[in-house]
């Protein structure tokens, strides 16, 4: 896989984990921070786009630093702080599951030639999967590593990445074979 037209999307884990369903979600998470942080080192290393696409929370008012000042203060940040976005990332808002509903993503994916999406983040259930299906309908290339994907449920996570793979074409693998 080469990097020049590959981007490493980060889906809501700039989280305060102050939700409903944050308990069955933290356990998963914990697994993932490490795997996502080391696929950040990774990508950056290679000069491959980082975006962070992140829910807004309902914070109309706020930008991504706030977003990030809000969850490093909280009392999950030990799941923040290793994924914390560089000078060179990029962060795109949204306010719904898919993370090209109604933002510019695919805008700034053309702008950069980006057609090859490794998919990132959370919930694999529920955003991940509907960003890999609009990612697929807008022609992307889907690669869903899943030991850098957290669930709430795991049964539906299984499940989605067989969606994902099957229904959308995504490459599902794991993060090792990821830029080898």
């Amino acid at each position: 896989m080469g990097v020049k037209n590959t981007a490493l999307l980060v889906i809501d884990m700039i989280n305060t984990y102050d939700h409903k369903d944050a308990d069955l979600l933290i356990p998963s998470a914990r697994t993932v921070v490490p795997v996502v942080a080391d696929l950040l080192r990774r990508a950056r290393d290679r000069s491959a786009p980082v975006i962070y696409v992140n829910d807004n929370f309902g914070e109309w008012r706020s930008h991504h630093g706030e977003l990030l000042d809000h969850a490093l203060s909280g009392p999950h940040s030990h799941l923040v702080k290793p994924l914390r976005p560089d000078r060179d990332s990029l962060f795109v808002v949204k306010a719904r599951h898919s993370v090209f509903f109604e933002t510019p993503l695919e805008y700034l994916l053309r702008q950069q030639n980006i057609d090859q999406l490794i998919l990132t983040g959370q919930v694999t259930e529920q955003c991940v999967l509907y960003s890999a299906l609009d990612a697929h309908i807008r022609h992307f290339d889907v690669i869903v590593p899943r030991d850098a994907v957290a669930h709430i449920h795991e049964d539906l996570a299984r499940a989605a990445l067989r969606m994902m793979e099957r229904n959308m074409g995504a490459h599902v693998c794991t993060s090792e074979d990821l830029w080898r």
